[in-house]
């Protein structure tokens, strides 16, 4: 998810019939390749013609690859140092990075934040690029990126012949980064057990699972799951848009949003996961420090939830190649939708269900027991009733301003809570250690825990989840100590239509 430093090493060789020819090495893609005629063009557009003879352009280091329009700047600087423009020594010091027009007009490319996170490791106290892009590099801090219109202006910066490029600075505003707006939870009519479920699963960035009939709600809740989630901050804004520009999904600046990516369940296991070649990252990695809503859960490729389990547990995936080993971040929360049975009616108040134990047995069987066990929520929807349905608001919802609704200023509070406590780690990732400190046990919780582990067969990791639910339970209820009462509610959040 990372940029490698690419030296241009250039070199001219004049010859007495007419011609220029331009000679790129160092393993370059087809987009550099095809780079020979822009660049020609562009140089000549800001009066740096190349005169007639072969101009040789080397990319260190020779054997890695080199991919993308981001090294159109510097190839082209290259060479006019050796046609003589320009003094190389101009050139030190100094990272460039965009892609040129053949009018020598800078277009923004991805990748600003990997850029000057490369130039800070290496030293390199300058960047300069496209305004897009050192806006977005800025971010980094420790480097003065230079924004630029065109190849003309970086060369009259660069001989002091013109206005010097300033160093970008960040307003305040571009330093604030929000959530998208989403749907009001508190516009939602009944479901007060699944609205309950989702606070807490917002609060403390649990996974959550919710089993229902075709038109209980569920994509709905997900989605307004969404907008409870805090706004990310300035670390996870980079982290976010570095995963989107590895996977050519470029925002055009820092992304200011938690994602939210809602695959088909026809994506397959690259798509998801990530691989191909070169590995790229899957859906898994785009929901990096945001949610991934999985509809129709047993409707995905048995291989592909299996792939999950991964991620689930460390926050990253590993794609291994023979040529190559990529890890890619993944730390996202889980929403997952499904219905009880095949037809989806079982259980139902008013339609019959049509599906024999076996078939619902096999239907259920598509999740495996280790994913399950992985998510911490589940919940049993039922469709509204009809009055719930054409009723009038509750108070709550009616009460609740347009832009801050009660639940959400519960669960922000709720947060700055946790946050102030143990920092940037949520409940749903609590150590053992941590677990001792901030969720101790007494008599009576044990003996509950005792009791619902040979009830239900817990395991290890179950009964641990269920500690770091019933934290986020009473930082719902604005408790500092974890009682029975609150493990009770995990224990009742965790459900058991689905599972142990």
């Amino acid at each position: 998810m990372g940029a490698e430093e690419v030296v241009v090493e250039a070199r001219f060789e004049g010859r007495d019939r007419p011609g220029t020819e331009l000679v790129i090495s160092g393993l370059p893609d087809p987009v550099i390749r095809e780079s020979r005629g822009r660049l020609i063009c562009a140089l000549k557009e800001n009066g740096l013609r190349v005169p007639s003879g072969v101009l040789y352009l080397n990319l260190v280091p020779a054997a890695r690859r080199k991919v993308g329009g981001m090294l159109d700047l510097p190839i082209a600087l290259g060479a006019a140092a050796a046609c003589g423009h320009i003094d190389p020594r101009w050139l030190q010091d100094t990272l460039f990075v965009g892609e040129l027009g053949i009018d020598g007009r800078l277009h923004p490319v991805p990748g600003g934040l990997a850029a000057a996170s490369c130039a800070r490791e290496s030293g390199i106290k300058q960047l300069v690029a496209s305004l897009a892009t050192a806006r977005e590099a800025a971010w980094i801090g420790e480097v003065a990126c230079l924004g630029a219109r065109s190849l003309g202006q970086v060369v009259a910066h660069l001989s002091g012949a013109g206005p010097l490029l300033q160093a970008l600075e960040l307003s305040p505003e571009e330093s604030r980064p929000s959530n998208e707006a989403h749907p009001s939870l508190d516009d939602v009519r009944g479901q007060a057990h699944a609205k309950r479920a989702l606070a807490v699963a917002a609060l403390g960035a649990h996974g959550l699972l919710m089993v229902g009939p075709p038109g209980a709600g569920k994509t709905m809740l997900a989605r307004r799951l969404a907008g409870l989630l805090p706004p990310p901050g300035r670390r996870e804004c980079i982290e976010i848009t570095l995963a989107l520009s590895a996977s050519g999904q470029w925002p055009g600046g820092l992304a200011q949003a938690r994602p939210f990516r809602a695959p088909h369940h026809t994506t397959s296991y690259a798509g998801l996961v990530g691989g191909g070649s070169p590995p790229r990252p899957g859906e898994v990695s785009l929901a990096h420090h945001g949610l991934l809503f999985l509809d129709e859960l047993p409707e995905f490729p048995r291989e592909s939830l299996e792939a999950l389990r991964e991620p689930l547990e460390a926050g990253s995936v590993c794609i291994s190649r023979a040529g190559s080993r990529v890890t890619f971040p993944a730390e996202f929360q889980l929403a997952a939708a499904m219905n009880p049975c095949p037809c989806g009616y079982r259980g139902h108040s008013r339609v019959p269900c049509r599906c024999s134990p076996p078939m619902v047995a096999r239907y259920r069987r598509r999740i495996s027991g280790p994913l399950l066990d992985r998510i911490d929520l589940r919940v049993d929807l039922v469709p509204p009733e009809v009055v719930e349905l054409l009723g009038a608001p509750s108070n709550e919802s009616a009460r609740a301003s347009e832009d801050q609704p009660p639940l959400q200023e519960a669960v922000q509070a709720a947060i700055e809570v946790v946050r102030e406590r143990q920092g940037s780690t949520p409940n749903s990732r609590l150590s053992t250690e941590q677990l001792d400190r901030w969720v101790p046990l007494d008599s009576r919780s044990k003996r509950l825990l005792e009791s619902a582990a040979r009830s239900r067969v817990y395991s290890a990791r179950a009964l641990q989840s269920l500690r770091r639910v019933a934290r986020s339970v009473a930082d719902l209820d604005g408790e500092g100590r974890v009682t029975c009462e609150h493990l009770a509610q995990a224990i009742a959040l965790r459900g058991s239509a689905i599972g142990e």
